[in-house]
């Protein structure tokens, strides 16, 4: 990665997009109704060209709910992974999408990166995440 921490979420460069094609976990921060932050453990997949994040997750899950409290301008987050020295950040805007479709291409990019199918979840749902910030370093 290089070695500047900014850069363009939607135009990263080959070593930070490579880092995000790894198999890492990864986490999900969203604010809870007070303020104070919500951490936890996530997959996320990374794309560029739509300058999208994307989690899938339990509809009932406490992420969903802080997630949705935010309201119609959606939920100020920030996921990140790390290996050693090696650390990357998106940070964005969240939204919760229940679209079969939405959730559909969410699992699929999800089975390509971690190399898995999620199971069959009736109650799943896709966090998307609308980019607005991206940081690394490598």
């Amino acid at each position: 990665m290089a070695t500047k921490y900014s850069m363009d979420p939607g135009a990263p460069d080959p070593s930070f997009l490579g880092f995000w094609r790894e198999r890492h976990l990864c986490t999900l921060t969203t604010p809870r109704p007070g303020g104070t932050p919500h951490l936890v453990p996530v997959g996320v997949t990374y794309d560029p060209e739509a300058c999208l994040a994307r989690v899938i997750t339990n509809r009932g899950s406490a992420k969903v709910r802080y997630v949705r409290a935010a309201g119609e301008q959606g939920a100020a987050v920030a996921v990140c992974q790390l290996e050693g020295r090696r650390w990357a950040t998106l940070e964005g805007r969240a939204f919760v999408h229940e679209e079969r479709e939405r959730v559909a291409e969410a699992e699929r990019r999800y089975a390509e990166r971690y190399g898995r199918t999620p199971s069959p979840n009736p109650s799943r749902v896709v966090i998307e995440i609308h980019l607005t910030r991206a940081m690394g370093r490598g």
